[in-house]
């Protein structure tokens, strides 16, 4: 899906290199939202272990083709987006896009009814 940056807040590309190439170092920040990353309880743990997704930037995906570009996904719902940086992770497109479902799954509703009212007006 295109990124429309006129939505997004002045210095956006500063802000997002800082997030995903300083704090997160390159890597997959996805510790569960996405739902693929469970906690585990090993062995003679009391408390379940915390499992990080082992994407990294530029190199081959582990669970697809192609190479791994982190993006930024916001966990927030701020209207503007914003650049506050405990309101967003550094993601690998497999994270983020399950992130995002629900968001994308109301956006293909909402363009698919404004096309089928514009049908009925023809």
């Amino acid at each position: 899906m295109p990124v429309d940056y006129k939505k997004y807040p002045a210095g956006w590309g500063i802000f997002s290199n800082h997030i995903r190439f300083d704090r997160a170092g390159g890597r997959c920040e996805c510790t569960g939202q996405c739902g693929l990353h469970p906690p585990v309880l090993e062995w003679k743990q009391s408390e379940p272990k915390v499992r990080r997704c082992i994407e990294k930037h530029g190199a081959k995906a582990m669970w697809a083709n192609g190479r791994i570009i982190l993006t930024v996904a916001h966990l927030c719902q701020c209207d503007p987006i914003c650049k506050i940086e405990n309101h967003v992770l550094a993601m690998c497109q497999r994270c983020h896009l399950r992130v995002d479902n629900k968001l994308h799954t109301k956006n293909a509703r909402a363009t698919r009814e404004a096309r089928d009212k514009q049908m009925k007006l023809l």
